[in-house]
């Protein structure tokens, strides 16, 4: 291909990592694994999907990183690396995305990963509709068996990030009951509300996993997880609140890092009270982020105010906090001036799902605060299928307390949704100066270009109070102190491949 430009901070890695990955590649097959070790892992809902292309729920997408890869995937700081594929080239116009395939991937089922598989998991992902961004995609072809390109409609320098959609065989009829995929581990079974059982796949390409099986257990009731925990029916729970973490012995140990995600109270912008922009702002000036986290965290977290948390680096904007300091009186006034008073309060339900713990304590807390506002809000706690269902599918809610995940460090992978047109745009969000703002980030080429549109997104969504922006939440992770080598990625994954026994000697 002609007309290479210089990769930037999402690529550069790869020709280093395109290396170093065929190396441990190679010596895999000389690393003695554990054959006997297991492990249960304490999940807070059931997997909404097998199938990697429909899954919607970040609790489902963190779980299957172990299971499906694309042709890239993100490593620990969160930097897109090759996986199915060994190489990557982009075009100068960023409009053709050109792979060199790895030698040697195998599917679960002990098949080869052939170029036509590629072009089929691509394509399938983008008639899925679950990732709007992979509408993107005009045409995937195949020069020849060993090498991929994938072009665009328009020009989007952001666009890898979409490429760390499953590859899986073409083959499979029903991916749904029985997923197959490349990753480190490989399904087993499945028991709706009860478990999910993994084992490790011998013939991955890369490092293989250190533990042999692993059994996701579902933890739907928050109450049960310290005393499963402790009576030894579950060696981890990836996050237990700040209470539950003070309740556990020494037998565990516990890691602090952060969630990743972006927590908010989600206003359904089609619902009529939040089709006002006066309304919403007044929230917003209601809302207290410091007296959430002290309830919810014990004080710790990060503050956020738009749609983008601190593992953003480049893109993250702090002092968008400044737009709604907390000022009761200002809110009245709004709220008055949108035709809410004493006689005619704003009433509202907060939809909430009830197996996670934090976002039901936030939807408390908020509850109370708006009430000196004259806001009279009723809490729903429903179950996770109702909520993906009801909330994020249907839209049929008016609030939600919830965290919205990302699966790269591009902005795209938390800023696509608020498009007007998004199909995952669950809020209702619609603003013709928003949609202008993110076309302008995705057809940008040059870096700095790309991150002053992707900021002027963020401030939109911030000064529109699009939602009521609240906090990233710290994560604790409770780990039975017989395993070692839990490792934080900047992004809302668990990668179960670098879990080990500990070693006591």
């Amino acid at each position: 291909m002609r007309g290479r430009r210089a990769l930037g901070r999402a690529l550069l890695p790869m020709i280093v990592m395109s290396y170093l990955a065929a190396a441990l590649g190679g010596c895999a097959g000389g690393k003695t694994a554990d054959t006997s070790s297991r492990i249960t892992i304490g999940i807070p809902q059931d997997l909404d999907s097998l199938d990697p292309h429909y899954m919607t729920a970040a609790g489902t997408k963190e779980v299957l990183f172990n299971v499906f890869e694309g042709l890239v995937k993100p490593d620990q700081s969160g930097d897109l690396v090759p996986a199915v594929a060994e190489s990557i080239d982009v075009s100068e116009d960023a409009a053709l995305y050109s792979f060199t395939l790895r030698d040697g991937v195998k599917f679960h089922d002990g098949t080869n990963v052939t170029a036509q598989d590629v072009r089929y998991s691509i394509l399938r992902a983008k008639e899925a509709g679950v990732n709007s961004a992979l509408e993107a995609v005009a045409d995937v072809t195949i020069p020849d068996e060993k090498h991929i390109g994938v072009a665009l409609s328009a020009p989007d320098s952001d666009f890898l990030c979409n490429l760390t959609c499953a590859v899986i065989p073409e083959h499979n009829a029903d991916p749904a009951t029985n997923p197959v995929g490349t990753g480190p581990y490989k399904y087993v079974s499945r028991s709706p509300q009860e478990n999910v059982v993994l084992t490790r796949f011998d013939d991955y390409w890369g490092t293989p996993a250190n533990i042999r099986d692993i059994t996701l257990k579902i933890e739907a009731n928050a109450d049960a997880i310290v005393m499963d925990l402790e009576g030894g029916s579950v060696d981890m729970f990836a996050r237990v609140t700040s209470a539950q973490k003070k309740q556990l012995s020494d037998r565990f140990r516990v890691y602090d890092g952060t969630m990743n995600l972006v927590q908010a109270l989600y206003l359904n912008n089609a619902y009529e009270p939040f089709s006002d922009v006066r309304v919403r702002r007044a929230l917003s000036l209601l809302t207290d982020k410091q007296g959430v986290m002290d309830f919810v965290s014990d004080g710790a977290g990060t503050p956020l105010a738009s749609s983008i948390y601190p593992a953003f680096t480049k893109y993250f904007t702090e002092e968008l906090n400044d737009l709604y300091p907390l000022d009761v009186g200002q809110a009245k006034a709004l709220l008055k001036e949108a035709g809410y008073d004493e006689a005619h309060p704003l009433t509202f339900s907060i939809a909430v799902a009830s197996n996670y713990q934090q976002h039901v304590d936030t939807a408390q807390v908020l509850a109370e605060q708006y009430a000196k506002g004259g806001v009279q809000v009723t809490i729903e706690p429903v179950e996770w299928n109702t909520w993906l269902s009801e909330v994020y599918t249907n839209r049929n809610y008016q609030a939600t307390v919830v965290g919205v995940d990302a699966s790269t460090l591009s902005a795209s992978a938390l800023l696509s949704r608020f498009r007007s047109d998004a199909g995952n745009n669950f809020i209702n969000y619609s603003n013709p100066a928003y949609d202008e703002a993110y076309a302008a980030a995705e057809a940008a080429v040059d870096d700095a270009e790309k991150t002053a549109a992707y900021k002027q997104c963020e401030r939109i969504l911030a000064e529109d109070a699009a939602n009521v922006y609240i906090q990233d939440l710290p994560c604790f992770v409770a780990l039975n102190s017989d395993y070692d080598g839990y490792v934080f990625y900047p992004l809302y994954v668990q990668d179960f491949a670098l879990l080990k026994k500990a070693d006591r000697n």
